[in-house]
């Protein structure tokens, strides 16, 4: 039997530091960030931090938390401790977005992708970028095959860029986006000549929003929050 996609809770929590933080002298927020590091682990869920600023005026750092959705009890378990853990840090740390999804097996395609990004991986490549998008009403509205022929374009043309790796989550009913598209790359230009040659299939008509876009730069845990240490002042 062909393998087929995972059935995965991913959650992407955009946070930004506050000024009661930045008004803490170095040893404070270290210990912040470890304190934040330490629950994330307690969760049991799979977590990477990254780095957004200042490619974004929005967020500071990005979490990525992962979980394995083949019960149906994820959703309370993941959100009550995720939960706790941002809530005991809100006076640092203020949430600004979040984006969240659920995997699925697709139905454009009999088996899964070679070029499927893995949740639980521990090697990551240097760019992240994610957004949510939804189709039209009209998308919905036609055929299976018609729908069908102007995805096999889009796989095609994704089949050209094996580089990058792309993750589909599904939100129907969840948040107010249909789907949260996520792609990691080694090449932010190549990944923008991807979206360019996307953006010339017929499926394109069919989209009624894809925006905010958020690129985020993958570093150690540590180190993506390490950058938001102020420097001793010298004496």
């Amino acid at each position: 039997m062909p393998e087929q996609t995972p059935r995965t809770l991913n959650h992407f929590g955009l946070y930004r530091f506050t000024d009661s933080y930045f008004e803490l002298d170095p040893s404070q927020q270290t210990a912040i960030q470890a304190t934040l590091l330490k629950e994330l682990k307690a969760t049991g869920h799979h977590f990477d931090i990254y780095q957004v600023a200042p490619a974004s005026s929005i967020a500071d750092i990005l979490i990525w938390s992962a979980a394995e959705a083949t019960e149906p009890t994820v959703g309370h378990t993941f959100f009550t401790g995720y939960g706790r853990v941002v809530a005991g840090l809100r006076r640092w740390l203020q949430p600004v977005d979040a984006l969240w999804g659920l995997t699925k097996p697709s139905q454009y395609t009999k088996t899964r992708s070679t070029q499927e990004l893995d949740p639980f991986s521990s090697e990551r490549k240097p760019y992240l970028v994610i957004y949510p998008f939804t189709k039209t009403r009209e998308w919905y509205l036609m055929s299976r095959e018609a729908r069908q022929g102007m995805m096999n374009e889009h796989i095609r043309i994704g089949k050209e860029y094996p580089q990058i790796t792309q993750l589909l989550l599904y939100s129907f009913g969840l948040q107010d986006q249909e789907f949260v598209v996520v792609y990691e790359t080694d090449d932010l230009a190549l990944f923008s000549d991807l979206v360019y040659a996307l953006r010339d299939t017929e499926a394109r008509r069919f989209t009624k929003s894809d925006a905010p876009l958020y690129t985020a730069f993958h570093h150690p845990a540590e180190t993506s929050l390490a950058l938001w240490t102020r420097s001793a002042e010298k004496e």
